[in-house]
């Protein structure tokens, strides 16, 4: 079948290159040499956001009605369209992509916006960095009602502003009325202001938020709100850890993620070797210079005070006795080298725990003799299993979409198993 080449500006009937009459078909959008958010909007007849789950992006990938999802591969985006599954008030869908800020859209190489059916490409509408100056986004195409039928707009248009931006000029949330739950509308906004919040205080975090919102999405956190926490080891041991960037990799993506998920958005922190202590709350706004300004360097230990040593069980007591009685889950996150050798204080310490809403997830960061961490599958007593333990060599090598899954593949579980056992309040 021939290819029709669709120009900027052109305004032409779906049905010409749609060769069924079902409206169903594939929308593919790719951009090369910036990294991009794609996303579609639902309008209603005044051009505006039908309601909250119209607005499909990376954190919401999908309408109730199954008229549109999206899946996505780094900057490569395909939306899967149902036209007849749309209700009518859905007047016209926009397909949008959004930059980081860092970046402007003239400094793409090229794009396209194509259609396909049953994998097959139908039609394509090309455009390239030269077309644009120094717009964060860009209003790429509209399908939208006409007489009867349904017709394509290749808009190619640049637009000020990033996500957030598009989201207010598409009316935001006036006269929306939403179909979600309390709960999702308040983590979809979170993740709106997230990345207006990282456009201006943190730039250099964006692209990992959208990793993570695929790792919450493929692990159906995306709606869960809870207390996040990190305990970093700062024994003598971990030295060239903090000084080679590891532990700096490692504060960016749990920030991010605490920004997600926390009820109040901030990371408590604890730092520990011979003792230990709570320090300020990480956010995205501190993150990148946190441990200059927060960590104090003593005589041969990291943090001035803490000793050189590492001793988990009291950092560990202090954590379950903040947590005990909350009535969000906990997720904590260990780092440590190993040189675990307090098993049975450990072990009792995470028997108390599992009657509580906390579950903990160790991670090893280029050591050996993580001893009971290694054996926490199996260890008994324990009124549930809530403790996960991996071990990597290098956490700056790891890729981000791995490390997330790996944080966060086991906390589901564990919230299903602590709702069912009565733990956490199954709301």
């Amino acid at each position: 079948m021939k290819i029709m080449k669709i120009l900027k500006g052109q305004r032409i009937s779906i049905a010409k290159f749609l060769p069924n009459t079902n409206h169903a078909f594939q929308i593919e959008l790719s951009i090369t040499g910036i990294s991009v958010d794609f996303s579609c909007f639902g309008l209603n007849a005044n051009g505006k956001l039908l309601r909250d789950e119209y607005m499909i992006f990376f954190n919401q990938p999908k309408t109730s009605c199954g008229g549109i999802s999206l899946s996505f591969t780094n900057n490569l985006a395909m939306f899967a369209c149902d036209l007849n599954k749309l209700p009518a008030t859905v007047e016209s869908l926009s397909f949008t992509a959004a930059i980081d800020a860092s970046q402007t859209m003239n400094q793409m190489q090229s794009g396209y916006f194509r259609f396909l059916s049953n994998n097959s490409e139908i039609g394509r509408f090309n455009f390239y960095g030269s077309d644009f100056n120094n717009e964060k986004s860009l209003m790429l195409g509209d399908i939208y009602r006409k007489n009867g039928e349904w017709r394509f707009n290749a808009f190619g248009q640049g637009f000020n502003g990033g996500l957030s931006a598009l989201l207010e000029h598409f009316g935001g949330e006036e006269d929306i009325t939403p179909l979600v739950s309390s709960v999702q509308k308040v983590q979809l906004s979170k993740a709106l202001s997230l990345e207006k919040k990282l456009e201006k205080e943190a730039p250099q975090l964006l692209s990992l938020a959208k990793k993570l919102s695929i790792s919450l999405e493929k692990n159906q956190l995306q709606d869960v709100i809870a207390k996040v926490a990190i305990v970093i080891d700062a024994s003598g041991s971990m030295s060239a850890s903090y000084k080679n960037g590891t532990i700096q990799a490692v504060i960016d993506r749990i920030v991010l993620l605490a920004a997600r998920l926390d009820d109040d958005g901030n990371l408590d922190t604890w730092f520990y070797a011979s003792s230990h202590k709570k320090y300020l709350d990480m956010t995205i706004s501190n993150v990148k210079d946190y441990l200059d300004k927060n960590t104090e360097s003593g005589f041969l230990g990291i943090i001035k005070g803490l000793g050189v040593g590492n001793n988990e069980p009291p950092v560990m007591q202090e954590v379950l006795e903040t947590y005990k009685n909350s009535n969000l889950p906990a997720l904590v996150i260990f780092i440590t080298d190993g040189g675990i050798d307090k098993a049975s204080s450990i072990k009792q310490i995470l028997i108390e725990a599992s009657n509580y809403p906390i579950f903990w997830q160790f991670v090893g960061v280029a050591g050996s003799g993580y001893g009971i961490l290694e054996e926490l599958d199996n260890m008994k007593g324990r009124a549930i299993d809530n403790a996960g333990f991996f071990a990597v060599d290098d956490l700056k090598k790891i890729k981000d979409e791995e490390l997330y899954n790996r944080l966060l593949s086991e906390f589901p579980v564990w919230l299903k198993e602590a709702k069912k056992k009565g733990i956490l309040a199954n709301n």
